[in-house]
């Protein structure tokens, strides 16, 4: 019996510095990925689009569900290499798969996409 009364006892405060210890660590991810998107060289290079994606988030809120969409682009280089970047919505939309163009990035950060010309 002692055992079982004590049991909340631990565990409350344990899930509580679990959820704490999840929280500091996703923060500092972000901030890490941030000083290093920071202090890479904006580039910009020839790239095609091969590929999109959304994922979506649901968030369920006082019995009212919450959606979150974050939306990824792949971009594949002269050399053949591919990069996935996350865009904005306003500009997923308009990037077509099998476009070309010119991509400038910075680190991880999508910064814009200009077509050739010659793809109209």
């Amino acid at each position: 019996m002692g055992f079982m009364f004590a049991l909340p006892f631990i565990m409350v405060p344990l899930v509580f510095m679990f959820v704490i210890g999840m929280f500091v660590y996703t923060f500092s991810q972000t901030v890490k990925e941030k000083r290093r998107n920071d202090n890479s060289p904006r580039l910009t290079v020839n790239a095609k689009i091969v590929d999109k994606r959304s994922d979506v988030h649901r968030h369920h809120h006082d019995h009212h569900h919450h959606y979150r969409y974050t939306y990824y682009v792949t971009f594949e280089f002269e050399s053949g290499d591919r990069s996935e970047l996350r865009v904005p919505e306003n500009e997923f939309g308009i990037l077509v798969v099998g476009d070309s163009g010119e991509l400038t990035f910075q680190g991880t950060r999508y910064l814009s996409f200009e077509r050739k010309r010659d793809n109209f």
